[in-house]
């Protein structure tokens, strides 16, 4: 069963004036597979109508993958654990979203510990973000990813201790949001997309779904 956390309802083109993903998509009922409220804001940004439905899906890592691949398959994963329910007209999105440094991954914390420690060893290093995406219908679907670079100035503990306390980003990859605080004081550069550090390369995505064939 899907467990449909909100719709509001979104789930109907507007035919007035409608970009080229809108008419791609006016067949569908579109589907975020996803509870992250940065990517609803991001999807919602396209102007893409949309319902988000949630449903739990077994998340394992493929130790054979490329590390910028991971993100990909686990997006995959969660698009199958969808496909027994979907019905023919739903279009479906599903992504995840990771950070690596130094050859390790660092996904969401599981305490405000780990969140600060997560954030010490990015302090003053690049890393890479990588959301993984993918797009599709019960009978198609298609993967891609996108990688950002990201690069912290050193931040003080006491700074770190100030952002997990009030911003507690405990549902975030890298314990840390891009469009948070922290990211306002303590990025000092950033190349490739905003939008996919943030949880979902909208750009990317717009054209995917106009190359997306079934």
């Amino acid at each position: 069963m899907f467990e449909i956390s909100y719709g509001d309802g979104l789930g109907i083109f507007d035919s007035y004036k409608m970009h080229l993903v809108g008419r791609k998509l006016q067949q569908y009922r579109v589907i975020l597979g996803s509870a992250s409220p940065r990517r609803k804001e991001l999807l919602a940004g396209l102007d893409i109508p949309f319902d988000v439905i949630v449903k739990n899906a077994t998340e394992t890592i493929d130790q054979s993958l490329s590390l910028e691949y991971i993100p990909e398959h686990i997006a995959e994963q969660k698009f199958t654990a969808f496909l027994s329910d979907l019905q023919e007209k739903d279009f479906l999105i599903t992504s995840d979203t990771l950070v690596f440094c130094e050859d390790k991954a660092l996904g969401k914390p599981k305490s405000a510990e780990e969140a600060k420690q997560m954030v010490q060893f990015l302090s003053g290093k690049t890393h890479s973000v990588v959301t993984g995406v993918c797009i599709g219908t019960k009978r198609k679907h298609l993967l891609f990813h996108d990688i950002a670079k990201v690069t912290f100035a050193q931040i003080a503990e006491s700074d770190i201790d100030y952002y997990i306390e009030k911003y507690k980003p405990f549902d975030k990859a890298g314990s840390y949001g891009v469009q948070e605080w922290i990211g306002y004081m303590g990025i000092e550069k950033l190349e490739g997309s905003f939008y996919t550090v943030m949880g979902l390369p909208v750009q990317m995505l717009y054209n995917k779904i106009l190359e997306y064939e079934e």
